[in-house]
């Protein structure tokens, strides 16, 4: 809850009083809520500086989620961003990570940004304004108007147009891009959508969650850049096969019935597990 703005005092400047209740983020815009930026990465360590640069600097933590990295990923997040919060992932894959961080953040906005240097950090400010301004989901968009990628094969964007096309007809959603990573959220929609994979595939079921929960998504244009240094862990056809099966499950609703069934029997479900440091 945002704090009320009292009239300054004869002799104060108006301005030195606002500035202790809000926090800027641009020239014509200032926001209360603290946000959390989620960084999944194993053995990212060359690309980690092009990421960290483009981070703005109002944010509220970074938090690293380490997939066992063997090359100085943490070392290197450190340096770059002293306070960096470093969360040791226990499992494996994208979605165990985000998990994991998501779990392991205190801000009241969340923002999933890749490793890879593909992301732009400057775009955190779109994201964050959709969201204050009446958005519960912030989705990027490689396709939306104003957005672009320079790092899909054209089997990739044929697979993702076809995917996008199934969930905008099987769940209502309206969707122009699906398997994309660069999203934020309110850290409440975590009660909401339960997530519950370890793979790539957790976009597509952030994506499907959000709309079967009701929330109100706002799509944002992002331009996706490529990989600066390594090879991708992405791999078009298992990724595609994995996302389908999500896709499927979700349209016959076994996916939230296994939820409450995990969180009945006490299994590990919505938080992620870690080691913070």
């Amino acid at each position: 809850m945002t704090s009320p703005v009292r009239p300054a005092d004869a002799g104060q400047d108006p301005l030195e009083e606002i500035s202790r209740n809000y926090r800027p983020i641009s020239t014509h815009l200032a926001i209360t809520p603290p946000v959390s930026v989620v960084i999944p990465a194993m053995n990212e360590a060359e690309n980690l500086p092009y990421v960290f640069k483009t981070l703005p600097d109002w944010i509220h933590e970074v938090v690293l989620v380490d997939g066992n990295s063997t090359d100085d990923t943490v070392a290197v997040a450190r340096e770059l961003w002293p306070d960096v919060k470093v969360v040791r992932q226990l499992g494996k894959g994208k979605g165990d990570a985000l998990i994991t961080g998501f779990a392991a953040c205190t801000g009241d906005i969340i923002v999933m940004v890749d490793a890879d240097g593909s992301a732009d950090g400057q775009e955190i400010v779109s994201y964050v304004s959709a969201l204050v301004s009446g958005a519960d989901f912030a989705k990027g968009s490689r396709f939306a108007n104003g957005g672009g990628t320079d790092d899909m094969t054209p089997i990739r964007k044929l697979g993702n147009h076809v995917l996008c096309s199934v969930v905008n007809a099987k769940f209502g959603a309206r969707y122009t891009d699906l398997c994309y990573g660069y999203n934020a959220f309110w850290r409440h929609c975590l009660d909401e959508i339960e997530l519950d994979c370890t793979g790539f595939e957790v976009e597509t079921l952030m994506n499907i969650r959000v709309v079967k929960a009701g929330l109100k998504v706002q799509e944002i244009p992002s331009h996706e850049y490529l990989r600066i240094h390594g090879a991708s862990n992405l791999r078009a056809v298992r990724d595609g096969i994995r996302v389908l099966k999500v896709i499927l499950t979700e349209r016959s609703g076994r996916g939230r019935r296994g939820a409450r069934r995990a969180a009945a029997r006490g299994l590990p479900y919505r938080k992620g597990q870690g080691e913070v440091s």
